[in-house]
């Protein structure tokens, strides 16, 4: 599972690393290649290749004709790239991705579970004190909170 925040930098060529402990994840899963995609907030979605396959594949049987997959595969799927890790952990991320999640030099890693999202820090900074001064959004973060258990 993927869990934290870890921030990292973003070179002037567009690369950033991987953080060490979700490295460790993917390789404890005998997984070295992530898929990243435009995310459907200001970020990009980060998948393990073994994790990506499974949610095209049920994407795969769903109606082409339901139009929330159709947007789905659009914006998710079209956007999706293969990237790979070099020896120091670092990936390449391609111009229009950066673009989509307005990556510029300090990114935030954050975990999400079965997958990871990718945001410029100072927009996840953003939008996590708008959540945290959102007394009905709090309650609702509480309320699902309780549903599980927790």
């Amino acid at each position: 599972m993927f869990r934290g925040r870890y921030e990292h930098a973003i070179d002037g060529k567009g690369r950033t690393s991987l953080p060490s402990r979700f490295r460790e994840v993917l390789s404890a899963r005998g997984d070295s290649r992530i898929i990243v995609t435009t995310g459907l907030e200001p970020c990009l979605a980060v998948y393990p290749l073994a994790e990506w396959v499974a949610f095209e594949e049920e994407l795969q049987a769903r109606s082409t004709f339901e139009e929330a997959v159709a947007l789905l595969r659009r914006i998710y799927v079209s956007g999706a790239i293969e990237c790979e890790l070099d020896k120091m952990g670092r990936l390449l991320i391609p111009a229009p991705l950066r673009k989509h999640a307005n990556l510029q030099r300090e990114a935030l890693w954050v975990g999400m579970g079965s997958y990871v999202e990718l945001w410029d820090k100072a927009a996840f900074d953003s939008l996590r004190a708008e959540v945290l001064a959102d007394a009905a959004k709090r309650q609702e973060i509480a309320k699902r909170l309780a549903e599980l258990g927790l």
